[in-house]
């Protein structure tokens, strides 16, 4: 299986929300150290080696370049908003970027994740940005990268890739408990 878990620490940060950050990076790795029981291994993007080390993996994380985010070219740092004043009725799923990566760029750097998650035994932990999760959410289970877009995703939710039988199914998808009350965050962790 892999576990996916979307972080915002770095905006959050940078918006001098840092305590934010923290508790919800702290909430969500409480949530992921109840569901490993074995050894496990941990991907994750540059940007997140101070996620996995708050989170206690920095000795067993492994960097991918194939996990970063997607590349918006000319479109770094704008709003949907400001863009679609632009351009009107543009999506990024549809339009993509100019100057920067299409949808199935994007999908075919995680579809290499896919083939090194599948080929590895026992659990995978996966952190990364939250476009980049939702295509490997959509590939996992064969459709195509533009269909992401209908994997919403929180910041630090909690997402289980597995299989049912043999087929490839989101077994977990977005489990927030950050905004859980106690009664909903044992539901949460007795599900897993």
């Amino acid at each position: 299986e892999a576990w996916c878990l979307n972080c915002l620490g770095v905006a959050l940060r940078q918006m001098g929300r840092y305590e934010e950050a923290l508790a919800s990076h702290q909430e969500a790795f409480a949530l992921l150290d109840e569901l490993f029981e074995e050894h496990w291994k941990i991907h994750f993007l540059d940007s997140y080696g101070e996620t996995c080390r708050l989170a206690g993996f920095g000795e067993v994380a492994e960097v991918r370049d194939d996990l970063a985010e997607w590349d918006y070219g000319e479109y770094e740092g704008r709003t949907t908003e400001d863009i679609v004043a632009e351009r009107p009725g543009w999506t990024l799923w549809d339009d993509g970027v100019p100057g920067g990566e299409t949808v199935e760029d994007v999908g075919g750097r995680v579809d290499r994740v896919i083939a090194e998650v599948r080929s590895t035994p026992g659990d995978v932990a996966i952190f990364a940005h939250g476009h980049v999760l939702r295509i490997l959410a959509a590939r996992w289970v064969d459709l195509a990268p533009k269909d992401g877009r209908r994997f919403a995703l929180d910041p630090a939710g909690v997402s289980v890739l597995g299989y049912e039988h043999t087929w490839p199914v989101l077994a977990r998808w977005n489990e927030t408990p950050i905004n859980a009350d106690e009664e909903d965050r044992n539901d949460i962790a007795a599900a897993f």
